[in-house]
């Protein structure tokens, strides 16, 4: 799996999506439409796992998170960047999504869940703030980023 090749796989996904408000519909659309054990889902998490393995995704390490930006926002993929990260029983930095987030939720092991969310797309509207979390297992999460928007946030004490 090379980086253009899975940068062609994205554009498939958000070519579909690209002129579509971030909200629960979208979410409904894309679990209809690129369903967990679809072939372009598992194309995209096969990606993801051969990507891993050949080093050139989730490269760097922080906090127990693998993670990074593997495709920066570009007219290819219609101005989103995409980021994945591997995460295990951890909760990430808590950010912000001016424009929102869309989220690929690939379990490794275990009944992993991101969010509370098993494996599949969820999606997060513009505005919103969390901590990501992995529970339960494994799990590879591909997000889609507007426009690569994303604001770290101080955690309240």
């Amino acid at each position: 799996m090379t980086a253009e090749n899975f940068r062609a796989l994205i554009a498939n996904v958000t070519a579909q999506i690209q002129d579509r408000p971030l909200d629960k519909q979208l979410e409904a659309f894309l679990n209809e439409r690129f369903p967990p054990g679809g072939a372009e889902f598992e194309a995209i998490a096969a990606a993801c796992r051969d990507a891993v393995a050949a080093g050139w995704m989730c490269e760097r390490e922080h906090g127990g998170i693998k993670f990074g930006r593997v495709v920066k926002p570009c007219p290819e993929i219609h101005d989103f960047s995409v980021d994945v990260v591997e995460m295990s029983d951890v909760v990430g930095p808590q950010h912000a999504h001016p424009n929102g987030e869309i989220d690929m939720i690939m379990p490794l092991q275990g009944d992993a869940k991101f969010d509370g969310h098993g494996v599949g797309w969820f999606v997060y509207g513009p505005g919103s703030v969390h901590r990501p979390t992995v529970s339960g297992g494994r799990a590879y999460v591909l997000y889609l980023l507007p426009q690569g928007a994303i604001e770290f946030t101080r955690a309240a004490a």
